[in-house]
């Protein structure tokens, strides 16, 4: 084999090499952008649920085809600069009531069991009592956090646009003890 060709089968290699992350490069933005992403949790409003420092697999692409249903945990903008994790819990059309730490959603009750270990930590009252005097608007959502006490949600931010939903959480990722389907 000639020098010459030597030179140029390296040459090829080292584009083929190229191309190959080019494309990678390129299929990771795709997915990145359009189907899923990840996210990691700062704070403490989503305990005992979700803790400090998890990170998740938030699936974007799943609510172009359905809505979002109440529990789902959402990561959505609550600002230019942040996005939150909460719990759906207001759909459009809903009334939200809390009294006695019970949710009543259009004068019905609602078990919350994600709840129950929060409840038992001793406190009389885990959910302050209120009433929303507005039904929740079509293409919005009503969130609150898991630790209701310590939880900047739809009690102080407002109703939530459908617009503004990144997408439903689904996987958590980290830490690697606690990997799996999230509920």
């Amino acid at each position: 084999m000639g020098r010459d060709t030597m030179i140029e089968t390296t040459k090829n290699e080292w584009m083929e090499w190229v191309k190959a992350i080019v494309v990678a490069l390129l299929l990771a933005f795709l997915i990145r952008t359009f189907l899923f992403t990840s996210y990691e949790v700062q704070g403490e409003s989503m305990e005992p649920s979700v803790f400090d420092g998890e990170r998740f697999i938030v699936n974007k692409v799943g609510y172009g085809f359905s809505d979002p249903q109440r529990f789902d945990l959402v990561v959505f903008h609550a600002s230019e600069t942040e996005d939150y994790i909460k719990r759906v819990i207001g759909l459009p059309g809903d009334q939200i009531s809390y009294t006695n730490d019970t949710l009543y959603i259009n004068g019905e009750e609602i078990e919350e069991p994600f709840l129950e270990a929060m409840k038992k930590d001793g406190r009389d009252r885990y959910t302050r009592d209120f009433a929303m005097e507005e039904i929740v608007p079509e293409d919005h959502v009503f969130v609150l956090g898991d630790n209701r006490p310590n939880s900047l949600d739809s009690r102080r931010l407002g109703f939530i646009p459908m617009d503004h939903i990144v997408g439903k959480v689904d996987l958590r990722f980290w830490p690697i003890t606690d990997v799996g389907i999230v509920k």
